[in-house]
């Protein structure tokens, strides 16, 4: 990873077009053109089949995506932003080989969860399968009634996904004895969507595999037909602590004490180059970046922010806000939130929960009902980047387009890649961002302050706390919005 700063600071490669026309969002609407934005997506996924097929926290393809873009916003943009790079380190994890053998010693499809915990090498763990009940409302295996009278010591448990954190499952696998477990999907077909078990959870659960719905339930049937069946899986994995980074960057122009701030996350998925997540966000982020430069007449300052390890569990912008003194926090009037803006086929999600998240989500709203989008309002859930803002009262926004079939049927998956992106969608709600920040650049009337009254304002610890409470929440929870909430797609 090359890091740009010596060029930066140079100033050698940085441009000297100095900026004559005034800020507006017309104009900033009028730059932002589908083929830029494709252009970028277009790099994303090219570093990514460069670099093992993703661009993943820990990895070599994140290293080369901050490359990407501090190339543009740090050394091309050097005259008109501020860039600073902020590291953190954070337990990386990667399973090398995962595998399963079925009854009869066949090769089963088979993909493994992030934190997996490994297995004995090289053999794994072969054992006998016992069913466990299916709870469709509450969730399967979720609760310690559900493990009453299953006794899984010494044997592998046949669990269905869905509903609640896949952890919470293999907890109470381990404490009735389970020495691993065959988790079946609760959707039908190939490819199955990966998840996190959170850094977290290290030591404390069981090796886990999951299998398609079709292959478990077959196995269920027999298991309730009276068959003794054996299973093998094995899981080598690897992990330890490794450096990450978010990279800032500001308008030189506007007050610093009031910013108006535009986050995406620039990791993908181990699976896939994450190319419409957050691919998307992150090109719309680019792109806004790259027309703001072109004006002046900013009463405001815009930072724009690239957030790393999100995928890991919002690591990056939970660290960036677990940093904010008291009075940086103040400074940050408001927060736009971009991840996955481009689904195949998107819904058009404004997040707002209160009056103070509408002050800017309107803007976003509007101009997306002006162009014949069924946009709706959806509240927060907790699996982005906004919590961090959330906690810290920042009155707060942003788009989703979807997540999961339908919306995003690649979601998590190798295929989310250039033909996973709906581009007049990408298009239009990069438009959107652009409307809004620029219009915020230049007034906050109507914008309330951030919201203190939960917290003790004079209490560092207080926030410190908030913040550490929805670290851990988060690093558990993977997307599953629909407008916000919880989901089948809990991990």
């Amino acid at each position: 990873m090359r890091f740009w700063n010596n060029l930066a600071c140079t100033g050698l490669l940085a441009t000297a077009a100095v900026a004559t026309d005034l800020l507006t969002p017309d104009a900033v609407e009028r730059d932002i053109e589908e083929k830029n934005l494709q252009n970028v997506l277009w790099n994303l996924n090219h570093i990514a089949n460069d670099n093992g097929g993703n661009r993943a926290f820990g990895l070599p393809g994140y290293n080369a995506s901050i490359d990407f873009i501090l190339e543009r916003v740090q050394t091309r943009f050097g005259n008109e932003f501020d860039t600073y790079v902020q590291p953190f380190t954070h337990l990386f994890e990667s399973t090398r080989s995962i595998s399963v053998k079925g009854p009869q010693g066949e090769d089963v499809y088979v993909i493994t969860l992030q934190y997996n915990t490994a297995t004995p090498l090289p053999g794994g763990i072969t054992a006998e399968l016992i069913d466990t009940p299916v709870d469709d409302v509450r969730g399967s295996g979720c609760f310690p009634d559900q493990w009453e009278n299953i006794d899984a010591s010494g044997k592998i448990a046949l669990v269905r996904r869905g509903i609640c954190a896949i952890a919470d499952k293999l907890k109470l696998a381990k404490a009735h004895g389970a020495l691993a477990v065959i988790l079946y999907n609760n959707l039908p077909g190939k490819p199955i969507g990966s998840a996190t078990l959170s850094a977290d959870n290290i030591g404390l659960l069981v090796p886990v595999g999951v299998i398609t719905q079709e292959e478990g339930t077959a196995w269920k049937a027999r298991l309730a037909a009276g068959e003794t069946l054996t299973a093998t899986l094995v899981v080598d994995s690897v992990n330890e602590n490794r450096e990450s980074w978010n990279i800032i960057s500001e308008t030189k122009e506007g007050d610093p004490n009031n910013v108006i701030l535009l986050g995406a996350h620039l990791d993908s998925v181990q699976a896939g180059a994450g190319v419409n997540d957050d691919g998307s966000g992150t090109a719309g982020l680019l792109e806004l970046a790259t027309s703001f430069r072109k004006y002046k007449g900013f009463k405001n300052k815009v930072r724009f922010a690239w957030w790393g390890a999100e995928e890991s569990g919002l690591i990056g912008s939970l660290y960036y806000g677990q940093h904010l003194s008291e009075e940086e926090a103040d400074r940050i009037r408001f927060y736009f939130n971009y991840d996955m803006i481009g689904s195949k086929q998107p819904i058009y999600a404004v997040y707002a929960d209160t009056d103070a998240h509408k002050t800017g989500g309107s803007i976003l709203f509007d101009y997306l009902q002006s162009k014949g989008k069924p946009v709706e309002y959806g509240g927060f859930g907790s699996s982005s980047d906004y919590v961090a803002f959330l906690e810290l009262g920042i009155p707060s926004s942003g788009l989703f387009t979807g997540a999961g079939a339908p919306e995003d049927a690649c979601y998590h998956q190798a295929c989310d890649n250039l033909d996973n992106i709906n581009w007049e969608a990408i298009t239009v709600n990069t438009k959107a961002a652009g409307r809004a920040a620029a219009q915020l650049a230049l007034s906050l009337d109507g914008i309330p302050p951030r919201e203190k009254s939960s917290l003790n304002p004079s209490s560092r610890r207080a926030i410190q706390r908030q913040l550490n409470r929805a670290a851990q929440i988060t690093k558990v929870i993977d997307k599953s919005h629909k407008c916000g909430g919880l989901g089948d797609n809990t991990i």
